[in-house]
């Protein structure tokens, strides 16, 4: 390859952007409401309508991780066949998703549009997963779930997860409306979701597990750790299939994949004069970046993230990054300042971390969050009874 055909690759307008609007995660939930009568939704996947539908999300469950390891997912695996894959959404993080999933809209137009993101005119970055600082969850995403539009027309809806999760602003800006059901493991949830499809002649369930992921960041993708993880969540998959009621459909799906990142490809933001000069905050993760500059200091910063990372990354302005979809097919208002100066998402295995300010965050060892095929490609594997 050619140094101008790779550069050309890695212009921002060269990314392979979400399929929004055609096979992205915002677009489940709305094909479902639609297939259960739910007004002012239609469909957009070519899916069969189904009187009570389950989503089950698995947290980590990348399309790639799946087909890389059939021996530890064999009932997920034998679901793949016939099947493609959707897009998660950009950048491909856990509150972004999950705010995509329930509100059937991308992050653009939602607004949960990174892992931390700024607060406009606060001089200060919001974790969106944990809600700090708080910032009023109604104000930050005002539109209603799906989940609350399919309870008004008469679904049975419910969230089965964990307690932990009943009452947090995410749950409330991204996956309220109808019952939350709060079970502890993972049986109680499938066995709870399957019977709650079984007490209504119209449902929409949706129950998550949160374990791979978390076994991704702390032992990698490629580790014994996770491999175990993923046989269990694919037990868990197969138990709650084979609980189905008639006239009942399942989804298992996935926020974002993940790829492992080695010590050696993470470039320190805390120790790099060039890359921190003229930033006022350091926001996303370690593999989509959000840059914040100081008052008149983006074109700058913009030019020194193009300089050193441009070959690894595709590194665009505000601006640029909106123009080209990053984050959907409009932003609104509202959500343009939370969006960074300079946007930067991994094209290559490496990632920017921030030893000091992120500890916890830089000693991950599986990452996700840009939009290569690992991290951006998730399932939607299908039983129906």
């Amino acid at each position: 390859m050619h140094h101008e055909d790779r550069y050309d690759l890695l212009d921002p307008a060269a990314a392979p952007v979400p399929r929004y609007g055609s096979a992205a995660l915002s677009d489940l939930l709305p094909t479902l409401a639609a297939g259960l009568g739910v007004p002012g939704y239609r469909p957009v996947l070519p899916l069969e309508p189904a009187d009570r539908v389950c989503v089950f999300l698995v947290d980590g469950l990348g399309w790639e991780l799946i087909r890389a390891n059939p021996d530890w997912a064999p009932f997920l695996t034998s679901l793949t066949a016939g099947r493609t894959p959707i897009t998660a959404g950009f950048p491909s993080t856990t509150a972004t998703s999950l705010a995509s999933v329930g509100t059937g809209l991308p992050p653009g137009q939602h607004g949960l549009a990174g892992y931390t993101v700024a607060i406009p005119d606060s001089g200060r970055l919001m974790n969106q997963l944990r809600w700090t600082p708080p910032v009023d969850p109604h104000a930050w995403q005002p539109h209603p779930t799906v989940f609350e539009r399919a309870h008004r027309a008469g679904v049975a809806t419910a969230q089965v997860s964990s307690p932990l999760f009943a009452t947090t602003p995410l749950t409330q800006v991204a996956l309220s409306g109808g019952t939350f059901l709060g079970r502890t493991t993972g049986e109680e949830r499938m066995d709870r979701a399957a019977a709650w499809l079984a007490e209504h002649d119209r449902a929409l369930v949706y129950t998550y597990l949160s374990e791979l992921d978390a076994a991704g960041h702390r032992y990698g993708v490629a580790s014994d750790e996770w491999r175990l993880t993923l046989f269990a969540v694919d037990r868990l998959a197969r138990r709650l299939a084979e609980q189905l009621p008639p006239r009942s459909a399942l989804y298992v799906t996935a926020d974002h994949g993940m790829i492992d990142i080695a010590p050696e490809d993470r470039i320190d933001f805390d120790e790099d004069w060039e890359l921190s000069a003229g930033v006022a905050l350091l926001g996303g993760e370690g593999r989509a970046r959000h840059v914040y500059a100081h008052p008149g200091a983006a074109a700058d910063v913009h030019a020194v993230w193009s300089e050193v990372l441009g070959e690894q990354m595709w590194v665009a302005t505000r601006e640029q990054a909106v123009a080209a979809g990053w984050f959907g097919p409009s932003v609104d208002a509202r959500v343009l300042p939370r969006i960074g100066d300079v946007v930067a998402a991994a094209r290559d295995d490496i990632a920017v971390i921030a030893t000091r300010s992120e500890p916890g965050e830089s000693q991950m060892v599986g990452l996700h969050g840009s939009m290569t095929p690992v991290e951006q490609l998730v399932p939607l594997l299908e039983v129906r009874s």
